[in-house]
Protein backbone atom coordinates (compact mmCIF):
# COMPACT_ATOMS: atom_id res chain seq x y z
CA UNK A 1 0.00 0.00 0.00
CA UNK A 2 2.84 1.87 0.68
CA UNK A 3 3.89 2.03 -2.72
CA UNK A 4 0.70 3.81 -3.63
CA UNK A 5 -2.10 3.29 -6.07
CA UNK A 6 0.06 4.75 -8.76
CA UNK A 7 3.10 2.79 -10.41
CA UNK A 8 5.04 0.13 -9.07
CA UNK A 9 2.15 -1.10 -7.31
CA UNK A 10 -0.34 -1.46 -10.57
CA UNK A 11 2.03 -2.32 -13.00
CA UNK A 12 3.00 -5.27 -10.65
CA UNK A 13 -0.87 -6.28 -10.76
CA UNK A 14 -0.54 -5.82 -14.33
CA UNK A 15 1.88 -8.34 -14.47
CA UNK A 16 -0.28 -10.81 -12.66
CA UNK A 17 -3.48 -10.19 -14.34
CA UNK A 18 -2.02 -11.00 -17.79
CA UNK A 19 -0.24 -13.92 -16.26
CA UNK A 20 -3.61 -15.61 -14.80
CA UNK A 21 -5.71 -14.54 -18.02
CA UNK A 22 -3.07 -16.04 -19.83
CA UNK A 23 -3.52 -18.90 -17.25
CA UNK A 24 -7.28 -19.39 -17.31
CA UNK A 25 -7.58 -19.57 -21.49
CA UNK A 26 -5.04 -22.57 -21.44
CA UNK A 27 -7.13 -24.31 -18.78
CA UNK A 28 -9.99 -23.81 -20.68
CA UNK A 29 -8.89 -24.15 -23.97
CA UNK A 30 -10.24 -20.87 -25.07
CA UNK A 31 -8.54 -17.59 -26.34
CA UNK A 32 -8.94 -14.50 -23.69
CA UNK A 33 -11.22 -12.65 -26.02
CA UNK A 34 -13.44 -15.80 -26.00
CA UNK A 35 -13.28 -15.59 -22.35
CA UNK A 36 -14.32 -11.51 -22.16
CA UNK A 37 -17.18 -12.28 -24.18
CA UNK A 38 -16.13 -13.03 -27.31
CA UNK A 39 -14.72 -11.03 -30.40
CA UNK A 40 -16.56 -8.66 -32.38
CA UNK A 41 -13.25 -8.76 -34.99
CA UNK A 42 -10.25 -10.65 -34.94
CA UNK A 43 -8.31 -8.81 -38.02
CA UNK A 44 -7.60 -5.36 -36.34
CA UNK A 45 -6.20 -2.22 -38.64
CA UNK A 46 -3.38 -0.82 -36.95
CA UNK A 47 -1.64 2.76 -36.96
CA UNK A 48 2.53 3.33 -36.95
CA UNK A 49 3.45 4.67 -34.34
CA UNK A 50 6.69 6.61 -34.96
CA UNK A 51 8.85 8.31 -32.22
CA UNK A 52 11.51 10.26 -31.84
CA UNK A 53 10.32 13.17 -34.26
CA UNK A 54 11.66 16.07 -32.07
CA UNK A 55 15.26 16.21 -33.05
CA UNK A 56 14.79 14.98 -36.11
CA UNK A 57 14.84 17.56 -39.29
CA UNK A 58 11.85 17.62 -41.63
CA UNK A 59 13.41 15.36 -44.11
CA UNK A 60 14.27 12.74 -41.84
CA UNK A 61 11.04 12.77 -40.78
CA UNK A 62 10.01 12.17 -43.89
CA UNK A 63 11.79 9.30 -44.58
CA UNK A 64 10.93 7.59 -41.15
CA UNK A 65 7.40 7.75 -42.01
CA UNK A 66 7.63 6.48 -45.32
CA UNK A 67 9.91 3.65 -44.25
CA UNK A 68 6.93 3.01 -41.98
CA UNK A 69 4.29 3.07 -44.30
CA UNK A 70 5.75 -0.45 -46.22
CA UNK A 71 3.62 -1.88 -43.58
CA UNK A 72 0.08 -0.68 -44.80
CA UNK A 73 -0.62 0.94 -41.68
CA UNK A 74 -4.37 2.68 -41.44
CA UNK A 75 -3.20 5.57 -40.01
CA UNK A 76 0.23 7.28 -38.45
CA UNK A 77 0.78 8.80 -35.75
CA UNK A 78 4.32 11.12 -35.24
CA UNK A 79 5.51 11.33 -31.64
CA UNK A 80 8.01 13.65 -30.60
CA UNK A 81 9.56 12.55 -27.14
CA UNK A 82 10.87 15.97 -26.47
CA UNK A 83 12.84 16.89 -23.12
CA UNK A 84 9.35 17.91 -21.10
CA UNK A 85 11.43 20.32 -19.09
CA UNK A 86 11.89 22.74 -22.26
CA UNK A 87 8.18 23.41 -22.97
CA UNK A 88 6.96 24.99 -26.36
CA UNK A 89 10.54 24.52 -27.26
CA UNK A 90 10.23 24.59 -30.73
CA UNK A 91 6.79 24.96 -31.80
CA UNK A 92 7.10 26.39 -35.38
CA UNK A 93 9.45 23.26 -36.14
CA UNK A 94 6.61 21.13 -34.87
CA UNK A 95 4.37 22.53 -36.82
CA UNK A 96 6.36 22.58 -40.12
CA UNK A 97 7.26 18.47 -39.33
CA UNK A 98 3.47 18.16 -39.23
CA UNK A 99 2.52 19.99 -42.03
CA UNK A 100 5.64 18.36 -44.20
CA UNK A 101 3.87 14.83 -43.25
CA UNK A 102 0.42 15.64 -44.10
CA UNK A 103 1.70 16.66 -47.95
CA UNK A 104 3.80 13.99 -48.44
CA UNK A 105 0.88 11.54 -47.21
CA UNK A 106 -2.32 13.23 -48.89
CA UNK A 107 -5.59 15.04 -47.39
CA UNK A 108 -7.63 12.43 -47.08
CA UNK A 109 -5.15 9.56 -44.68
CA UNK A 110 -5.65 9.89 -41.32
CA UNK A 111 -2.84 11.37 -39.18
CA UNK A 112 -2.43 11.98 -35.59
CA UNK A 113 0.25 14.19 -33.46
CA UNK A 114 1.51 13.04 -29.95
CA UNK A 115 2.96 16.06 -28.17
CA UNK A 116 4.48 13.56 -25.14
CA UNK A 117 3.53 16.53 -22.63
CA UNK A 118 5.20 18.72 -24.64
CA UNK A 119 3.30 21.94 -24.46
CA UNK A 120 2.21 25.10 -22.24
CA UNK A 121 -1.60 25.27 -22.60
CA UNK A 122 -1.29 28.18 -24.79
CA UNK A 123 1.20 26.28 -26.53
CA UNK A 124 -0.65 23.34 -26.73
CA UNK A 125 -3.74 25.34 -28.37
CA UNK A 126 -1.88 26.97 -30.84
CA UNK A 127 -0.22 23.77 -32.24
CA UNK A 128 -3.85 22.10 -32.02
CA UNK A 129 -5.30 24.93 -34.17
CA UNK A 130 -2.46 24.13 -36.34
CA UNK A 131 -3.28 20.69 -36.62
CA UNK A 132 -6.94 21.44 -37.07
CA UNK A 133 -6.00 22.73 -40.44
CA UNK A 134 -4.20 19.95 -41.18
CA UNK A 135 -7.21 17.72 -40.60
CA UNK A 136 -5.26 15.56 -37.79
CA UNK A 137 -7.44 12.99 -36.18
CA UNK A 138 -6.13 13.38 -32.65
CA UNK A 139 -3.90 15.47 -30.69
CA UNK A 140 -2.31 13.44 -28.03
CA UNK A 141 -1.02 14.65 -24.25
CA UNK A 142 -0.71 18.15 -25.42
CA UNK A 143 0.34 19.52 -21.59
CA UNK A 144 2.14 17.78 -19.07
CA UNK A 145 -0.21 14.33 -18.06
CA UNK A 146 -0.21 15.63 -14.02
CA UNK A 147 -2.27 19.05 -15.34
CA UNK A 148 -5.52 17.41 -15.57
CA UNK A 149 -7.58 20.58 -15.79
CA UNK A 150 -4.93 21.95 -18.13
CA UNK A 151 -5.22 19.04 -20.19
CA UNK A 152 -9.07 19.62 -20.26
CA UNK A 153 -9.02 23.26 -21.09
CA UNK A 154 -6.75 22.51 -24.20
CA UNK A 155 -9.74 19.98 -25.03
CA UNK A 156 -12.19 22.40 -24.85
CA UNK A 157 -10.70 24.98 -26.98
CA UNK A 158 -10.00 23.17 -29.88
CA UNK A 159 -12.20 20.80 -32.00
CA UNK A 160 -9.47 18.23 -32.79
CA UNK A 161 -9.94 15.29 -30.39
CA UNK A 162 -7.48 15.86 -27.67
CA UNK A 163 -6.74 12.82 -25.98
CA UNK A 164 -4.81 11.25 -22.70
CA UNK A 165 -4.74 8.48 -20.17
CA UNK A 166 -1.09 6.35 -21.27
CA UNK A 167 0.36 8.01 -18.01
CA UNK A 168 -3.13 7.12 -15.22
CA UNK A 169 -2.53 4.48 -13.37
CA UNK A 170 -6.03 4.18 -11.77
CA UNK A 171 -9.74 4.37 -12.53
CA UNK A 172 -10.37 7.20 -10.50
CA UNK A 173 -7.96 8.80 -12.61
CA UNK A 174 -9.37 7.86 -15.86
CA UNK A 175 -12.55 9.09 -14.98
CA UNK A 176 -10.93 12.51 -13.90
CA UNK A 177 -9.85 12.91 -17.20
CA UNK A 178 -13.01 12.37 -18.38
CA UNK A 179 -14.67 14.96 -15.82
CA UNK A 180 -12.04 18.04 -17.16
CA UNK A 181 -13.32 16.90 -20.99
CA UNK A 182 -11.09 15.06 -22.49
CA UNK A 183 -13.18 13.07 -25.29
CA UNK A 184 -10.79 10.35 -25.97
CA UNK A 185 -9.16 7.45 -23.32
CA UNK A 186 -5.57 6.41 -23.89
CA UNK A 187 -4.73 3.87 -20.64
CA UNK A 188 -2.09 1.32 -21.63
CA UNK A 189 -2.91 -2.52 -20.25
CA UNK A 190 1.02 -2.55 -18.48
CA UNK A 191 0.27 0.38 -16.25
CA UNK A 192 -3.65 0.14 -15.71
CA UNK A 193 -3.66 -3.27 -13.72
CA UNK A 194 -3.78 -5.47 -17.06
CA UNK A 195 -6.65 -7.07 -18.40
CA UNK A 196 -8.73 -6.60 -15.70
CA UNK A 197 -8.14 -2.98 -15.31
CA UNK A 198 -8.76 -2.15 -19.19
CA UNK A 199 -11.82 -4.08 -19.22
CA UNK A 200 -13.22 -1.69 -16.35
CA UNK A 201 -11.56 1.28 -18.50
CA UNK A 202 -13.36 0.34 -21.28
CA UNK A 203 -16.87 -0.05 -19.07
CA UNK A 204 -16.12 3.46 -18.03
CA UNK A 205 -15.39 5.09 -21.32
CA UNK A 206 -18.77 3.51 -22.49
CA UNK A 207 -21.05 4.64 -20.18
CA UNK A 208 -19.56 7.84 -20.60
CA UNK A 209 -19.59 8.32 -24.12
CA UNK A 210 -15.87 8.89 -25.07
CA UNK A 211 -13.56 7.32 -27.13
CA UNK A 212 -11.13 3.98 -25.93
CA UNK A 213 -7.77 3.98 -27.55
CA UNK A 214 -5.40 2.02 -25.56
CA UNK A 215 -1.59 2.91 -25.70
CA UNK A 216 0.29 0.14 -26.60
CA UNK A 217 4.08 0.70 -27.06
CA UNK A 218 5.04 -2.82 -25.15
CA UNK A 219 6.17 -5.73 -26.36
CA UNK A 220 5.00 -8.80 -27.25
CA UNK A 221 3.09 -9.83 -24.17
CA UNK A 222 1.43 -6.65 -23.56
CA UNK A 223 1.25 -5.87 -27.42
CA UNK A 224 -0.44 -9.49 -27.75
CA UNK A 225 -3.22 -8.50 -24.71
CA UNK A 226 -4.30 -5.35 -25.46
CA UNK A 227 -5.14 -7.10 -29.23
CA UNK A 228 -7.32 -9.27 -27.06
CA UNK A 229 -9.25 -6.52 -25.80
CA UNK A 230 -9.48 -4.53 -28.50
CA UNK A 231 -10.97 -8.01 -30.33
CA UNK A 232 -13.67 -7.82 -27.94
CA UNK A 233 -14.90 -3.99 -27.87
CA UNK A 234 -17.73 -3.20 -29.99
CA UNK A 235 -16.33 0.50 -29.67
CA UNK A 236 -13.13 0.68 -30.99
CA UNK A 237 -13.06 3.85 -32.97
CA UNK A 238 -9.34 3.47 -33.49
CA UNK A 239 -7.29 1.57 -35.12
CA UNK A 240 -4.90 -0.40 -32.66
CA UNK A 241 -1.18 1.59 -32.15
CA UNK A 242 2.44 -0.31 -33.49
CA UNK A 243 5.32 1.04 -32.09
CA UNK A 244 8.42 1.50 -33.82
CA UNK A 245 10.11 -1.63 -34.40
CA UNK A 246 12.50 -3.26 -32.03
CA UNK A 247 14.95 -6.38 -31.46
CA UNK A 248 13.16 -6.67 -28.12
CA UNK A 249 9.92 -7.31 -29.05
CA UNK A 250 9.77 -10.91 -30.60
CA UNK A 251 13.30 -12.33 -29.31
CA UNK A 252 11.66 -15.28 -27.20
CA UNK A 253 8.63 -15.71 -28.91
CA UNK A 254 7.84 -18.60 -32.44
CA UNK A 255 4.96 -16.34 -33.17
CA UNK A 256 4.88 -13.02 -32.08
CA UNK A 257 2.36 -10.51 -33.07
CA UNK A 258 2.95 -9.04 -36.80
CA UNK A 259 0.14 -7.54 -39.15
CA UNK A 260 -0.50 -9.07 -42.56
CA UNK A 261 -1.57 -6.67 -45.31
CA UNK A 262 -2.13 -4.38 -42.66
CA UNK A 263 -3.70 -6.01 -39.64
CA UNK A 264 -3.06 -7.49 -36.52
CA UNK A 265 -4.76 -11.21 -36.61
CA UNK A 266 -5.54 -12.16 -32.73
CA UNK A 267 -4.59 -15.79 -32.61
CA UNK A 268 -7.38 -18.41 -32.07
CA UNK A 269 -4.93 -20.38 -29.70
CA UNK A 270 -5.89 -20.72 -26.12
CA UNK A 271 -4.68 -18.21 -23.54
CA UNK A 272 -2.95 -15.47 -25.19
CA UNK A 273 -1.95 -17.77 -28.14
CA UNK A 274 2.03 -17.04 -27.66
CA UNK A 275 4.32 -19.90 -27.95
CA UNK A 276 7.65 -19.24 -25.89
CA UNK A 277 10.53 -20.42 -27.72
CA UNK A 278 12.22 -22.09 -24.67
CA UNK A 279 15.94 -22.61 -26.18
CA UNK A 280 15.76 -18.20 -26.86
CA UNK A 281 14.52 -17.70 -23.81
CA UNK A 282 17.44 -20.33 -22.13
CA UNK A 283 20.20 -18.20 -23.89
CA UNK A 284 19.05 -14.85 -23.10
CA UNK A 285 18.57 -16.50 -19.10
CA UNK A 286 21.22 -14.85 -16.52
CA UNK A 287 22.21 -17.06 -13.77
CA UNK A 288 21.19 -14.78 -10.28
CA UNK A 289 23.85 -15.37 -7.14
Amino acid sequence: MKLGPEGALTGALAALDIALWDLKGKLLGQPIYKLLGGAWRTSLPFYASIGGNGVRSVDEVLRVVEARLKDNPAAVKIRFDNDRTRLDLDIPGDIAKARAVRKLIGDGFPLAFDANNGYSTGGAIRVGRALEELGYWWFEEPVQHYHVKAMGEVARHLDITVSAGEQTYTLAGVADLIAAGVRMLQPDIVKMGGITGLQRCAALAHAHGVELVPHQTQPTIGHMASLHIAASQLHMTKPCEWNDPSSRTHAVFDNPPQPVDGVFHVPSKPGLGLTVNETELARRRIAIG
